[in-house]
Parts: C-alpha cells; sequence; structure tokens
C-alpha cells in the first residue's frame, strides 16, 4: 500500500463513515507495510532471537533438504512452526529442491510431472508442519531465466502445479520479469489484498525492476561477497512486506 493510498483512505467520507469499524483495517495495512521477514535454510534460528532483531516472521520451506546440503530448516517441521507461531511470528510456505550447480537440476527444468510431484511434496510438509490449507505456497525459479525458458518448460511445471493444488492458492519466487509472466499467464493466484498477486520478487537478475503486483520483495540476497545480516550463527536474506495479505498461514482469508 502507497502512502498516497493510505492517505487517500484516510479521509474517504466512506470510511470515516465507518468510524471505528474502518480503522483497524487501515491500522492493519499500515502495520503490513512496516513488517520485513528473513528466509533461510541451514539452521533453524531460534523464535526469540528472530523476534528480538526485529523481524516479523520467516519464509520457510516445505520441501526436503537436498542430498550433500543437510539443511537443517529444510522441511519447516511442525516443532518449529508451533515455537515461531507462538512467538507471534509470521510464517510462509516455500518449495524449493533443486539448484542450479547442485546435482539436483532446478525444480522448473522438470516441466508439466515435475509440477505435479513438487506440488504434492509441498502440500505434504506444508500440512504437516501445520499450515492452513488457506495459505499460498511459493514456489521458486532461483534462476536467470529467460522468457523463451519461461514459455517452456518453466509455465508447464507451474501448470502442474496448478493441476495438484489449484491456481490460487499456487504462487511464485523469482526475478521481476518471472513474476510478471506468472501473472499474465495466470498460473498464480490473487492475495486478498486488492491489487496483489502471490508473486515473492527477488532483487536478484531483476536489474532494479519492481513487479507492482508482488507481496513480498527480497531486498537482501545473502551471498558470499554480501552478506545478509547474522542470526543464530548463519546469513540470513531480508524480504519485505508490500501487503497486508502476503501469503502468511495466520491470516483470516
Amino acid at each position: 500500500m502507497s502512502r498516497r493510498d493510505v492517505l487517500k483512505y484516510a479521509v474517504s467520507p466512506f470510511l470515516l463513515s465507518l468510524g471505528a469499524v474502518a480503522a483497524p483495517v487501515v491500522q492493519q495495512k499500515a502495520s503490513a507495510a512496516d513488517l520485513t521477514l528473513i528466509d533461510f535454510a541451514e539452521r533453524r534460528i531460534p523464535p526469540s532471537e528472530i523476534k528480538a532483531a526485529g523481524y516479523g516472521g520467516v519464509v520457510n520451506y516445505v520441501s526436503e533438504s537436498r542430498p550433500g546440503a543437510n539443511f537443517e530448516a529444510k522441511p519447516i517441521t511442525r516443532e518449529y512452526a508451533d515455537a515461531l507461531r507462538a512467538a507471534g511470528l509470521q510464517i510462509v510456505s516455500n518449495f524449493q529442491y533443486g539448484k542450479p550447480g547442485w546435482p539436483d537440476p532446478s525444480d522448473y527444468t522438470r516441466g508439466y510431472d515435475g509440477g505435479v510431484a513438487d506440488a504434492k511434496t509441498a502440500l505434504r510438509l506444508h500440512a504437516a508442519a501445520g499450515g492452513p490449507d488457506s495459505a499460498p505456497i511459493f514456489f521458486s525459479i532461483d534462476d536467470n531465466i529467460d522468457g523463451n525458458t519461461w514459455n517452456g518448460v518453466a509455465v508447464q511445471w507451474f501448470r502442474g502445479i496448478n493441476s495438484v493444488m489449484g491456481m490460487g492458492r499456487t504462487g511464485i519466487y523469482g526475478h521481476a520479469q518471472a513474476c510478471g509472466w506468472a501473472i499474465r499467464d495466470g498460473v498464480i493466484g490473487s492475495s486478498s489484498t486488492p491489487g496483489h498477486r502471490w508473486a515473492w520478487q527477488t532483487r536478484s537478475w531483476s536489474n532494479g525492476e519492481r513487479e507492482p503486483m508482488a507481496v513480498l520483495y527480497q531486498s537482501v540476497v545473502n551471498t558470499p561477497s554480501s552478506p545478509g545480516p547474522l542470526l543464530g550463527g548463519i546469513n540470513v536474506d531480508v524480504d519485505e512486506v508490500l501487503a497486508a495479505d502476503f501469503g502468511q498461514w495466520d491470516f483470516p482469508r
């Protein structure tokens, strides 16, 4: 929600007529814009440390850890999810198994059938951790793909995902153009916040572009040359919240 929109709603005669009923809605949207999340895989960071650092929640994985990677935070467990929620932290679900440079290729390269398999895994792990069936799951394209790749295997991967869990609960993680292509081709769902879709944009490969309909923006990408903030003994990525409904588990949709 932009500052201009906040001012517009603040002076709207309709909202003024609603009085105290409207105030919590405006407050909810304004507070969401102030939230930042972190995402990580190596270790389960204590919820108390996340909260003390000023973050409002996490994006955690509903995918298995790749052999040889041994990521402790993949997949999110029920015990860890319960601890995060008890601390008042928000949780967003993300799927990513393969990655460029690893023996297992990027997930999207497996096309439609891969999407079917990945969606089944994501739903199973999401539910096992206590994730509600109203929350979306973001599926990662952690790669600098071009339009030809999107129009080939990548969009087919998302269509496979849609066939299992429905378009309405499907989200994407990727660069600005990938988010835009997913919106254009109707393979990701809509946030309950008007004007926003289940798009989590990364700064990587976006070349300064922004997808205006995204609900999350990964503004700090942890790399060896540019480490992210240190929490729980590991460096993390940081994500800006762009909508009141950004895909968090505990949201009344």
